[in-house]
């Protein structure tokens, strides 16, 4: 498929799909300053905040991105009672994404506050419990995702960022529904236990996360990545498998073939949501009808995009509609 056909696609196909986001719901916070002295209290740089902005991370960075490019988007997770998650709320209202997925907890909402000194990152602080989530609370997601596929869906994204949404029950659970509803199910990878991904149609781990897997580490090279992914998708029954790899693009694995797609040449300042992007583009292809390679090269495009961007970064529909021309 060519560029024209993305392209059509993405500016005037998009609204018909519905995406249903599973995983680590996240708030990205930003304080920007200008350093310009050490304290005298501690041998630390005193950051002047100018400015601030707060916006979706994780997988609500995921829904973020497909929201702005035109489909109906569906959230699942886990936040907290309080001012974190009625951020997140706000945001998911003002973007039309639906967020009757989100099951409320007794812990925080996980949150990653970032201090930025010019374009240096100082600081970050964390709120988040990061502990597997079972019982009542699985169940109530679970069954939020079986009652998402009775009323529809064309595509499941699992956005695992280790932080206990996605427990090896739950990952299995949604796989095991999707595929009696014939739904792909798309993950992003966390940690080195694949099996709890196993049957799922795709997977879009980048190098770091495929070595964390590996027996013996490996180079960015295309015979390594191709061998590497194909002993993934045996040993974890993995149908096929997108590997991310910066400077070189991306690969995509089939049991049929393998597809090695360079990058754009791209200015880089920040890697923080490529992923994001990534599997947002490529699930919204499949989603689309658009062919599993269409689908990787539009989403290896989205990407060129917004690595060139700083902090957390969703891209629009007129972004990706002009790396599209």
């Amino acid at each position: 498929m060519d560029k024209q056909a993305m392209h059509d696609f993405i500016a005037n196909g998009t609204a018909g799909c519905r995406l249903l986001v599973v995983g680590d719901v996240m708030l990205d916070k930003y304080f920007y300053g200008e350093v310009t002295r050490i304290s005298p209290e501690a041998p630390v740089p005193i950051t002047h905040v100018l400015s601030s902005k707060e916006t979706l991370g994780g997988a609500a960075n995921v829904a973020h991105n497909l929201a702005l490019l035109g489909c109906a988007t569906d959230i699942a997770g886990f936040v907290g009672e309080d001012y974190h998650c009625q951020s997140l709320l706000d945001k998911f209202t003002e973007r039309d994404i639906s967020y009757k997925g989100l099951i409320h907890t007794d812990r925080p909402t996980t949150t990653k506050l970032r201090i930025i000194g010019g374009h240096q990152q100082m600081m970050r602080l964390d709120f988040e419990e990061a502990e597997p989530v079972e019982g009542p609370y699985a169940d109530r997601l679970q069954g939020y995702v079986q009652a998402a596929l009775a009323q529809g869906v064309d595509a499941i994204i699992i956005s695992d960022y280790g932080k206990g949404c996605c427990t090896p029950a739950t990952c299995q659970a949604i796989i095991q529904v999707a595929h009696e509803h014939q739904v792909p199910v798309i993950i992003d990878p966390k940690g080195n236990d694949w099996d709890k991904y196993a049957g799922a149609d795709y997977i879009t781990p980048n190098l770091k996360e495929i070595n964390e897997i590996l027996p013996v580490r490996i180079k960015n090279e295309d015979a390594a990545v191709e061998k590497a992914a194909r002993y993934a998708m045996e040993k974890y029954q993995l149908k096929n498998i997108i590997v991310t790899r910066s400077e070189n693009g991306m690969t995509l694995v089939t049991p049929e073939a393998v597809t090695h797609i360079p990058t754009k040449a791209q200015e880089v300042y920040d890697v923080s949501g490529a992923g994001d992007t990534v599997i947002a583009v490529f699930s919204l292809g499949l989603a689309g009808g658009l062919a599993p390679v269409s689908s990787a090269r539009m989403a290896n495009l989205a990407a060129s995009v917004v690595v060139a961007k700083l902090g957390t970064y969703a891209i629009s529909r007129d972004e990706l509609l002009e790396v599209l021309k």
